[in-house]
């Protein structure tokens, strides 16, 4: 007997008892679709029987693939599991941030590329697999071409099908956090921020700043989201808005008062209003996909909420005011002009985040100092931090302007001392390089464009 027949003879086994007891034909596929899902007693209900068939075949010599660490766990995946994608949730991968199945094909994320796996999955396995993940969602219907869900682990799991996808190329993505603690320390480790920042860092994230993490898909920005809300006062009132699960805050902070939300579109518009009238310290966005979401952040802003943090798809930083008043525009019918100063008006700072070739690698490529100029049409966007990727080093400006220390000083008193003064030095440590760039950006100049 090869592998190939000892998994079709345990599944007929399964199959021949499971025939006996007719009765509970809806229990039996609510059984096989959580040991897919990787629910612990009915993931050991599978093993303990398949390791007692193993035995009672005398089969426990039979070779199996090299990707699966024992025959038990083999058996068990090829036939009710993840199949060949379970390598990736095994300790060898667990630095790997992605997967993908495409057709047959699996990939793994691996020394910062994707990599082609030896292991296939057959059409009826993969349909198999995308139902027992439709379990998580049940509203769902399985006859659309797009789903996202989560597992029990985190993991989030994007579906492509049907007219989306070309005959036979259906996909499944897996993606998952693989930071194991949301520190600055940590942050540093990998090399993502400079370790002489933390302090001034941890001293921003006190004083009470609005803040926006931007930056193209997985560059860090909601890793560094996290990592900037773990510094967060754990007594003050928070809310969290998400479009999915990401940031698990109640592990994060399990004592601290924040009610976190899941919605988008038509749901977060209903749930705005209560939002803006809302007695929190802070609110967070976890993600500002639409010109609901951005419109919810400045209006919180105009209010004079402070420490507000939300992450935006975004190429380039200075860019930020005028992407996002579009955004807002487009769902409400403002002015750009007057939208973009209100964004820059409602935020401080812009963390920008770069990805780079090798995809393990990601650079906080810069801080910058927003502000809103004397005049009505001008915004200001300066840099205080910037990456150099020819030497893989930051420089930095002592640019803190009286508005932001005002900001500091009446919400963490003494901040504002020592922002100044880290700012100062790691400036005349690591000073800007000559031949720096024009650090403003014009009103008049976003109307003519948008002209």
């Amino acid at each position: 007997m090869d592998f190939k027949q000892l998994t079709e003879t345990i599944r007929n086994d399964f199959l021949y008892e499971w025939g006996e007891n007719r009765g509970d034909l809806r229990g039996v596929l609510l059984l096989q679709k959580k040991a897919i899902i990787g629910y612990e007693r009915e993931v050991r209900y599978f093993k303990d029987k398949i390791a007692e068939l193993i035995e009672r075949k005398g089969a426990a010599a039979v070779p199996f693939p090299d990707w699966y660490p024992a025959l038990t766990d083999a058996v068990f995946h090829e036939n009710w599991g993840l199949a060949g994608i379970a390598e990736w949730f095994g300790p060898r991968y667990r630095d790997s941030s992605s997967a993908k199945i495409i057709g047959e094909r699996i990939y793994f994320l691996d020394g910062g590329r994707m990599r082609l796996m030896p292991q296939r999955i057959e059409r009826a396995r993969r349909d198999q697999l995308v139902r027992a993940f439709l379990l998580l969602t049940p509203e769902e219907r399985m006859d659309k071409d797009y789903h996202e869900v989560y597992l029990l682990d985190g993991t989030r799991i994007t579906i492509f099908r049907g007219g989306l996808t070309k005959e036979g190329e259906d996909t499944i993505v897996f993606r998952r956090y693989i930071v194991p603690e949301y520190t600055f320390e940590e942050q540093a480790e990998r090399g993502t921020i400079p370790r002489e920042a933390i302090p001034l860092f941890r001293a921003m994230a006190g004083a009470g700043f609005n803040v926006a993490f931007t930056g193209p898909l997985r560059s860090a920005k909601t890793t560094f989201l996290s990592t900037w809300q773990a510094a967060e006062d754990p007594t003050l009132e928070g809310v969290m808005v998400e479009t999915d699960p990401e940031i698990p805050l109640h592990r994060l902070m399990p004592d601290a008062p924040i009610v976190q939300i899941l919605a988008d579109g038509e749901k977060l518009e209903s749930v705005s209003k209560n939002l803006l009238r809302s007695d929190a310290d802070y609110i967070v966005l976890a993600e500002a996909r639409d010109g609901a979401a951005l419109d919810l952040a400045v209006r919180m802003a105009g209010k004079g909420t402070r420490r507000m943090k939300m992450t935006f798809h975004l190429r380039n930083p200075y860019d930020f005011p005028f992407d996002a008043a579009w955004e807002i525009m487009k769902t409400r019918g403002t002015d750009l002009a007057e939208t973009a100063r209100k964004v820059a008006a409602g935020f401080d700072y812009i963390f920008h985040f770069a990805q780079l070739k090798d995809k393990r690698r990601k650079r906080l490529r810069g801080v910058y100092e927003v502000s809103v100029g004397r005049t009505a049409d001008s915004i200001r966007i300066e840099p205080i931090m910037l990456y150099d990727f020819a030497t893989d080093s930051w420089t930095f400006r002592d640019v803190f302007s009286p508005s932001k220390q005002a900001i500091a000083e009446e919400e963490n008193p003494g901040s504002e001392r020592i922002i100044a003064e880290l700012l100062a030095d790691l400036a005349k440590r690591f000073p800007e390089r000559k031949g720096g760039e024009d650090h403003r950006v014009r009103m008049d100049s976003a109307r003519t464009a948008a002209s």
